[in-house]
């Protein structure tokens, strides 16, 4: 952001902290409930905060997923300084299974952060994270500046998981614990001479339009399976 300099302290005015937020979906309206649920979608996907913003969003089908996609979110949100979510829903949150934690990370490896702020460390210049804006010219640039962000993320971001998709008539589209149950399915359905595959997205936000969007024109249908009233459903028709 822009930087102001009082007193020996250093302004980032604007800038973006990176942060990772776990969501374990829980169903609702409600509170206390444990049951599975994906009902959080549309809260995640279209900005958690004030104004033009988006997170990246992470959806896991196994506890291993879960462990190695907080390794994961941490280096995205630190590379693009911008939070990032990982989005489980209940099943897997009381799920056991067998985990191999990643390798820890060495701290000195780590690009610097001169936009960081220090606490009472006296290295360097003290960093203020600010985000008022009060000029609207300088409003809109950062706003701009972000969805210049945001278009790498989309660009280069985009993950997802393919099963029998190759020659298949149906695509099934379906995300976290759901997919699972989609995928036994579509085992069953395949030994039944039924061509049906899996497209799962692994991100959220950035939605994986460019593997979706192959599909179109060349397979009979989609089914949309999600554990809420329909909401990545949305996101299938506008691809």
């Amino acid at each position: 952001g822009v930087s102001l300099k009082s007193e020996g302290v250093s302004y980032l005015i604007g800038a973006d902290l990176p942060c990772v937020i776990v969501d374990v979906m829980r169903g609702g309206p409600g509170l206390g409930g444990i049951q599975p649920s994906q009902s959080d979608y549309n809260q995640v996907t279209r900005a958690l905060g004030h104004g033009d913003g988006h997170i990246i969003v992470y959806a896991p089908s196994t506890v291993q997923e879960m462990a190695d996609y907080v390794y994961h979110a941490f280096e995205v949100g630190d590379r693009y300084r911008t939070p990032v979510m990982l989005l489980a829903d209940g099943m897997l949150g009381q799920m056991m299974e067998p985990v191999e934690l990643p390798a820890q990370i060495d701290p000195s490896t780590l690009p610097d952060k001169p936009w960081a702020v220090t606490g009472t460390e006296m290295k360097r210049e003290h960093n203020i994270v600010n985000s008022l804006f009060l000029a609207p010219q300088e409003l809109e640039d950062r706003v701009v500046e972000r969805f210049e962000r945001y278009a790498q993320i989309e660009r280069d971001e985009q993950r997802f998981e393919e099963y029998l998709c190759d020659d298949a008539d149906v695509i099934v589209v379906a995300f976290g614990a759901s997919s699972r149950i989609a995928r036994s399915a579509i085992n069953h359905a395949r030994e039944q001479g039924v061509k049906v595959g899996l497209l799962r997205p692994i991100t959220l936000w950035p939605f994986p339009v460019d593997a979706l969007e192959k599909y179109v024109g060349r397979v009979k249908s989609f089914l949309v399976v999600e554990m809420n009233m329909g909401q990545m459903v949305d996101d299938v028709r506008l691809v």
